[in-house]
């Protein structure tokens, strides 16, 4: 089997000579805005945790009385014997949170995800996503075995003629609620229109947009809701969202009529197979949930760090893409610029990382640059003042 470990290292050396070599960096901390990485004391500017709840000792307690009361491990599978009294309580009030008849946890946004669509959809049907959906949106709709149909990002007008010209027995249309590289929000009054003319059946992964957006943090639906938006289970079918972003721990959920989520629970192979999230995670998360709910001082200082941070970049002239949420991608170009700007970072003890493609499009490697609601005024000024040299790369980097 020599050829095959040649086969393999070749492949590795091509994508570290393309810049391209993915490497995992270890933190010796809690998640948080100050971290130990690799050793070093440095402050992050690139976790998902945008409310700060990842460490938040309500949350950690929570945990812990958890661990008491049900011990480490579900055990088995929801449909074996272990689902517990604190699943089901976490799902009831996900259902009473995102105005949903029922919600089902799931062990990761990934199997969530894939669950859902190969679930839902056959070889009969047709799936229709958009070119910036999170990889696990599109791995779900090729594995489906549907006809398989991606529109540019945000044009609903060629979204709506892949609709009329589809013979798909079954269309379902999928849609970021937040993206993930990008930061910007999917037009969901437009795709909720697309989708009734068209009889179509309409998903949305809100992973970054829950605990966000709202007033309670309930997502994009809930923040278009809040402007008069008649938005429900009959016309967002399918609404999913992550426990690993602003909720601060791991694992997902999705909510949405009662035929929707039983149909899950007799059909979907991932969720049927994975033994449940512990108990102790869902009292955690049950407390997390309590905090995106109360806590809108946390949203309200997201909102001015970002646009402080907005208008800063546009000072320096670096390029940031359109985004009103914590995600903010700052765009170099190419792999290389990119990842010497994350280095550079991290020698002033800043830790951003580089996005390079597959991740992102060719042309569009970037810093993607995230807030919490635990940075401070300091740590934030650190992050603005270490952007000036990333203006000066940026700026050579054009001219080459």
């Amino acid at each position: 089997m020599k050829s095959f470990r040649q086969d393999l290292q070749q492949q590795l050396l091509e994508r570290k000579h393309n810049t391209l070599l993915r490497q995992r960096r270890t933190l010796l901390s809690p998640q948080g805005t100050e971290i130990i990485l690799d050793g070093n004391h440095v402050t992050s500017f690139c976790s998902n945790d945008y409310l700060g709840l990842a460490d938040h000792p309500d949350v950690i307690q929570a945990y812990h009385k958890g661990l008491e009361q049900f011990g480490a491990g579900s055990g088995a599978s929801h449909l074996v014997s272990g689902h517990m009294g604190s699943h089901h309580a976490l799902e009831n009030e996900l259902a009473e949170f995102t105005g949903r008849s029922r919600a089902l946890i799931f062990s990761s946004g990934y199997m969530a995800n894939v669950g859902v669509l190969t679930t839902l959809l056959g070889k009969n049907d047709a799936v229709f996503e958009d070119r910036l959906n999170h990889a696990s949106l599109l791995d779900g709709g090729l594995f489906s075995g549907a006809a398989f149909k991606r529109f540019p990002h945000l044009d609903m007008d060629t979204l709506d003629k892949q609709l009329t010209d589809s013979s798909g027995q079954k269309k379902l249309i999928v849609s970021d609620g937040v993206f993930s590289m990008d930061g910007d929000k999917a037009l969901l009054p437009e795709l909720i229109t697309i989708a009734e003319k068209n009889d179509a059946i309409l998903m949305l992964d809100d992973a970054h947009g829950f605990g966000v957006l709202g007033q309670e943090g309930g997502g994009l639906a809930a923040q278009w809701q809040e402007q008069g938006v008649q938005i429900d289970e009959d016309n967002l079918q399918v609404l999913i969202g992550t426990f690993g972003k602003a909720f601060g721990a791991s694992g997902a959920f999705v909510a949405g009529s009662e035929e929707l989520i039983e149909t899950l629970i007799q059909f979907c192979r991932p969720y049927i197979y994975t033994t449940a999230i512990s108990p102790a995670m869902a009292e955690a998360l049950r407390t997390s949930l309590k905090l995106i709910r109360k806590d809108n001082w946390r949203r309200q200082y997201l909102t001015q760090l970002i646009q402080r941070f907005k208008d800063h970049c546009a000072d320096l002239g670096l390029e940031v893409l359109a985004s009103e949420t914590p995600v903010q991608a700052v765009i170099l170009g190419d792999a290389e610029t990119a990842l010497q700007a994350s280095e550079e970072l991290l020698r002033k003890g800043v830790y951003v990382t580089a996005i390079r493609p597959p991740t992102v499009p060719q042309g569009s490697a970037r810093l993607r640059i995230t807030f919490s609601a635990i940075h401070t005024e300091s740590q934030f000024k650190k992050l603005l003042d270490s952007l000036e040299v990333v203006a000066r790369m940026s700026s050579l980097a054009s001219m080459t």
